[in-house]
């Protein structure tokens, strides 16, 4: 059987050539951190003592206050985003074009606003003593309109013929959109919609604008007033943050491939306990099919035996 391919096989030149590229490739990025780590320590950034401020109580605790807020904006904001999301999704999927026009408005002109300048002005002009407010409402606004996006490319991508089958079992609109097309588009675009959300979780660092203690600005204050041997811990501090800052985004993704594997598993595990109910039933494509009928016992033997006959 043949198999058709993007691209051809390397032959064994091509390979060590590859292989050549690899290792100049590999030594010069190794080249170049250990010329920015020798920079570094020449300037005294990587000496212990700059470490060891992490040491102290209060320090940790900024840290750990900035970590606290960073998620609450974030959780304020991932919610938000996902309800605007489904609103304008919808909204932009409507058969009204008043309703059309000003959802595809508003997705269109919030996503070309720079985010920093929609938060700030949400600060200034509605929620001067909410920060943490402004920060959520502004990265509610700006994600939701691409997460609208992202929802409504998932319900296009769903067969036409799904929804005209529940139309024709007397489904309305709205039952058709929250019952068959909406829960695909999620599942199918999962993916990118927990993309996003990283982005969202990122781009809390924002706040630091608008004066919200979240982690970076946490970061700022913490550099900027810990002075060693004369110089402010900015290196050390930017280490430790951005650390934690990875770790955050590493543990969402983590989060979304496990809720992505529950769900394919509860889908697969609904056909199975369904067959698993059924005593004697073969699970086959998600169907329970009952075993073929033995003659012995079966309509005929039943008849035969009250007429008193025998084969």
């Amino acid at each position: 059987m043949s198999a058709s391919v993007l691209y051809d096989a390397p032959g064994p030149k091509a390979a060590t050539r590859n292989r050549i590229y690899a290792v100049v490739g590999s030594l010069a990025i190794i080249a170049l951190i250990s010329v920015g780590l020798m920079r570094l320590a020449d300037k005294g950034h990587l000496a212990p003592e700059m470490w060891d401020i992490f040491n102290y109580s209060g320090i940790r605790q900024n840290i750990a206050d900035g970590v606290l807020a960073t998620l609450k904006a974030f959780g304020l904001a991932a919610i938000g985003s996902l309800i605007f999301g489904v609103v304008l999704a919808v909204g932009r999927l409507s058969d009204h074009k008043p309703v059309r026009w000003a959802a595809t408005t508003f997705i269109e002109l919030f996503r070309s606003i720079p985010l920093l300048i929609t938060i700030y002005a949400i600060w200034v002009g509605f929620l001067t003593d909410y920060s943490m407010w402004a920060l959520a409402l502004g990265l509610s606004i700006y994600n939701g309109s691409v997460q609208a996006e992202v929802l409504r490319a998932g319900i296009n991508s769903v067969p036409k013929g799904q929804s005209e089958a529940a139309y024709a079992l007397g489904m309305s609109k709205t039952q058709v959109m929250v019952s068959v097309l909406m829960p695909q588009a999620v599942r199918a675009m999962l993916p990118t919609i927990i993309s996003q959300l990283v982005v969202t979780l990122k781009d809390t660092s924002l706040g630091f604008i608008i004066l919200y203690p979240e982690l970076l600005q946490t970061a700022r204050l913490i550099a900027a007033n810990t002075q060693v041997n004369g110089q402010y811990a900015y290196v050390s501090t930017i280490a430790v943050i951005g650390t934690i800052y990875v770790a955050m985004c590493l543990l969402l993704s983590a989060l979304a491939t496990w809720i992505e594997k529950r769900g394919r598993r509860a889908k697969t595990g609904i056909a199975v306990a369904t067959a698993a109910e059924t005593p004697g039933a073969i699970p086959a494509g998600g169907l329970t099919v009952p075993p073929a009928e033995d003659p012995a016992v079966g309509p005929d033997a039943d008849a035969d035996e009250g007429t008193g006959k025998k084969g």
